[in-house]
């Protein structure tokens, strides 16, 4: 007889190999074909919401890894929450205007210039709507669920009206000005950036120190002295109109060489050395402090240069912005170039000179520079300071420099008429709604807190045609309308038209019918042509999405995004959200840190160390990917490479492998006839169930605080050690050899069963493909989905039993490393061959203790195991004293346990009692 014809050994149809690159799609398309989502969402209407707003993404380029970890973690928390109950629905978005779309278009050679306004901008939008759909596909390719039939895209004519009102509202409460302000100016892209677009970069700039004689010194001050003034940006000198002291620093008169100078005393030692002065030669003639110096009056270095600049007054005024970390203590100021120098110029009623084009070129205001881009005249401006005697000292330095972020090139500061929306008006409530708000990690409160404390007006115009205009007209004497009505007049145009139809129609045909202004005695009307900040945009979702669509509402429950936005997205939303309704957008705020490669380098194409997910996908499967985001601490920079994703990709297998090979030996059980009730499973069955149950609650727990990494690490210990090494190992002796349906399998089956489901639940949100794979393969499941299932419901343990044959597990550890010295010893080779005596010694009772437990030998997977009151011989362990002897008797044919009881000749021959007891059931 062959007895392997009699072993229950595992079938299922769940294969070994995942194939998820060729599987996915089908398992997407089944999706689609049953509308899983709907389903979801229409099995959860009515309960409790949980709502996760989309940050939109730039429309435009391939998908990169950031996008992947950001849309899976999402997805990941979406995910879950519908399985627990929750009406969970994701409206994915896109952020669709801006300069990278202008530029795009123009490399693919569509020239501008040609074209009218209107004309570029459907171009514009033709170009931002196709690459939609490509990301579109990328990001449900990744198993990315959500409404993608209907996305929010900026550029909707209902979104581009919710955001015109939003802004009504704003100016409705004085928070939207004009003014002539120096803004961060990008000459690459010929526009004025918000701070939130400024990113520092070092810089190679020309350092100097630049004399100023004195030209009235108001009795103060020696009329034959000069200041001395230190600046980084030579090329800001033709807009000079004052220096700066601070009012209570103290200033020295030194004499050096028959010249005097004018610096601060606490610099005078750091200037001296900078600029060569020998000790010996320098003397100090007097002091003042800066509240003295107020008032006196300085020439400017250009003096009998070409116009404009012949007998301009530098002003000597105070400001306490001026320090002593670097420099000479009085401060180049041209408050056309800076916002230090422009708030103090205020106070003084200083002109705002900045004869700057929007091309960074000098203007004929200029005087002999006219012509030269402003970093090339800094030569020009040298050369003449040298002419005039006035630089004193030319060197070069490397420093921190604010850069364009998305040209990377320097940026200037440079005054223009621009619009602003006013944050010293909301700036408390803004801080008061940060306070209120919920934070994974204090870092992510501080560092918006501090963002929003410390920022300046923000900069809401921009110098474009591809965006949102602003919705303001301009009567013929010049006076600003901005008015509710002729606002949400626009807003009503916008929703009806599109905002191309702000340049399709002139000023007229876009106020109200029969409208009238004072400044207007002719009736004639111009337009803004200036549009909006794209944070602005984006920034006004909660209006345009969360209160608009009737499945969302506001406040979010939660916001996630890269930690780049919390001077992004996060600081608009929360600003335009606290300005019109007074609280913040989102109750809780995440963020997730940068995708590095392997050795935490930024990847590039130069470098050839880039990974995409399109990449993983082909070649690996989407699954993958999400299970790489669940082992990374998203928290801070993550890093991938090719030797991360083969260390996940073996992770995957793993948890592949266990799952089939517990479902394989479920392909005769039915939970609704076989299931053994919890008070008749044997011990180590209830032992197991009840470490699920508390992994389970771990990993609820873990969902809960949208910790992934450590469902991750505690998902390979369940897998690991409590199945693998002992559980299915164990299992097999029982599961392969004894009678199909006696109370040991089918106890043990009715865990593995629950093991199957619970573990399908919970990983369904991580490996959502995988997960649902298996639930087609579990048999007696009624849901056609996983992810239309309840996660499984947190159950109190019996700590005092768990805590029993966790011991016991300890115990085990020590019989597994005798025996692992038998085998290196060559007592034994297989466990089973292996006879195990144990006593107990003077750490512990092992001889008590063991009494508790029954089939010691299946537990230790040996053939043998004996307590007795003194092993001779043995070893000492931390649970008892044991040896490992060679099992005695002969190796049943069909369970491979040794036994003294083999069957003879004539009867079922080389079987120990309990395969013949088995084998004759079946004869």
């Amino acid at each position: 007889m062959d007895y392997k014809e009699t072993l229950l050994m595992p079938k299922t149809a769940f294969p070994m190999r995942g194939g998820l690159p060729n599987k996915e799609p089908k398992i997407q398309e089944e999706w689609e074909a049953k509308n899983i989502y709907q389903k979801v969402l229409d099995q959860n209407k009515g309960n409790p919401s949980y709502i996760l707003h989309d940050g939109p993404p730039y429309a435009n380029g391939n998908l990169h890894m950031g996008h992947a970890l950001n849309k899976i973690l999402k997805d990941i928390i979406t995910r879950y929450k519908s399985m627990q109950g929750f009406y969970a629905p994701y409206v994915p978005g896109w952020d669709t205007h801006g300069l990278p779309i202008e530029q795009a278009l123009t490399k693919k050679g569509v020239k501008r210039k040609e074209l009218s306004v209107a004309e570029f901008r459907e171009k514009c939008e033709a170009f931002a709507l196709k690459q939609i759909e490509g990301q579109k596909n990328d990001f449900k390719r990744l198993g990315i669920k959500g409404d993608f039939n209907n996305p929010y895209i900026t550029l909707e004519p209902e979104y581009e009206a919710a955001q015109i009102r939003l802004f009504g509202e704003m100016a409705d409460k004085g928070l939207i000005y004009k003014g002539k302000k120096p803004v961060y100016w990008s000459p690459s892209s010929e526009s004025s950036l918000a701070e939130a677009e400024i990113e520092y970069h070092d810089k190679r700039s020309a350092s100097i120190f630049v004399a100023f004689d004195v030209k009235d010194g108001k009795g103060i001050v020696d009329e034959d002295a000069k200041f001395i003034i230190w600046t980084t940006t030579p090329w800001t000198l033709p807009s000079n109109v004052a220096i700066t002291v601070h009012p209570d620093l103290t200033y020295g008169q030194y004499e050096v060489n028959g010249e005097k100078f004018i610096i601060g005393k606490d610099l005078a030692q750091s200037v001296a050395e900078t600029l060569g002065w020998d000790d010996n030669d320098v003397k100090l003639d007097k002091t003042f402090t800066g509240k003295e110096l107020e008032y006196v009056e300085a020439q400017h270095p250009f003096v009998e240069a070409q116009h404009p600049f012949v007998d301009r007054t530098s002003l000597v005024i105070n400001g306490l912005h001026v320090t002593t970390d670097a420099g000479t203590g009085c401060v180049h100021t041209a408050p056309g170039h800076g916002e230090d120098d422009y708030i103090v110029g205020q106070k003084y009623n200083l002109p705002v000179i900045s004869p700057v084009d929007d091309k960074g070129v000098f203007t004929e205001e200029a005087g002999q520079f006219a012509g030269l881009f402003y970093d090339k005249a800094n030569k020009e401006i040298t050369d003449l300071l040298t002419e005039k005697g006035a630089l004193l000292k030319l060197e070069f330095i490397t420093h921190s420099y604010p850069h364009d972020w998305r040209t990377k090139k320097p940026v200037i500061f440079r005054a223009t008429p621009q619009w602003f929306a006013s944050i010293d008006k909301v700036r408390q409530d803004i801080l008061d709604a940060i306070t209120d708000t919920t934070f994974k990690v204090d870092w992510g409160k501080t560092r918006i807190y501090n963002m929003i404390r410390d920022r300046g007006e923000w900069v809401i115009s921009r110098q474009r045609v591809w965006g949102v205009p602003l919705p303001v007209f301009y009567a013929e004497n010049g006076d600003i309308i901005m008015t509710k009505e002729t606002v949400n007049h626009v807003a009503d145009l916008f929703q009806e038209h599109g905002s191309n139809i702000w340049f399709e129609r002139d000023a007229k045909a876009l106020l109200p019918e029969g409208f009238t202004h004072p400044g207007s005695p002719n009736g004639e009307f111009t337009k803004e042509t200036d549009i909006m900040d794209v944070w602005f945009d984006s920034g006004s979702s909660h209006r345009g999405v969360l209160e608009e669509r009737p499945e969302l509402s506001y406040p979010a429950d939660l916001y996630l995004e890269g930690s780049d936005q919390y001077r992004g997205w996060f600081n608009s939303s929360i600003t335009t959200s606290v300005a019109t309704r007074g609280q913040s957008p989102y109750k809780m705020l995440l963020s997730h840190g940068f995708v590095m490669d392997g050795e935490g380098k930024k990847m590039s194409k130069s470098l050839g160390n880039t990974i995409v997910p399109d990449q993983i996908v082909k070649q690996k499967g989407a699954d993958i990917a999400r299970l790489w985001v669940s082992s990374v601490d998203y928290l801070a920079d993550v890093r991938i490479s090719e030797e991360i994703l083969k260390q996940t990709s073996d992770v995957y297998r793993k948890i592949r492998n266990t799952l089939r090979f517990m479902l394989g030996n479920l392909n005769d059980y039915n939970p609704n006839t076989n299931a053994v009730a919890e008070d008749q499973l044997l011990d180590v069955d209830k032992y197991v169930l009840n470490r699920l149950r508390e992994f389970t609650t771990s990993t609820l727990d873990h969902y809960d605080n949208f910790d992934y990494l450590d469902i991750y690490q505690e998902l390979q210990n369940f897998i690991n050690v409590e199945l693998s090494n002992f559980y299915l190992d164990y299992g097999k002796d029982i599961l392969y050899i004894e009678e199909q349906d006696s109370l040991k399998r089918r106890s043990m089956q009715t865990v593995l069963y629950q093991i199957v489901v619970d573990m399908t639940k919970l990983l369904a949100p991580i490996l959502a493909h995988t997960a649902e794979e298996v639930w087609s393969h579990i048999p007696h499941v009624e849901e056609e989905s996983v992810h239309l299932t309840r996660m499984p419901e947190r159950v109190e343990i019996d700590s005092a039993f768990v805590e029993k044959w966790n011991t016991f597990m300890k115990l085990r550890d020590d019989v597994n490393r005798a025996l692992e010295v038998a085998r290196n010893e060559k007592v034994i080779g297989k466990s089973l061959e292996a006879k195990v005596i144990i006593s107990s010694n003077e750490h512990f009772d092992a001889t008590s203790f063991l009494q508790q437990f029954t089939d010691l030998q299946q537990l230790f997977i040996t053939s043998q195991a004996e307590v007795v009151d003194k092993v001779d011989s043995g070893e000492t362990y931390n649970y008892g004293d044991i040896k490992i002897e060679h099992a005695h008797g002969e190796k049943c044919e069909r369970c491979w346990n040794y036994s003294d009881e083999l069957g003879s000749v004539g009867e079922l021959d080389h079987l120990c009692p309990r395969c013949q007891s088995v084998v004759k059931t079946l004869v």
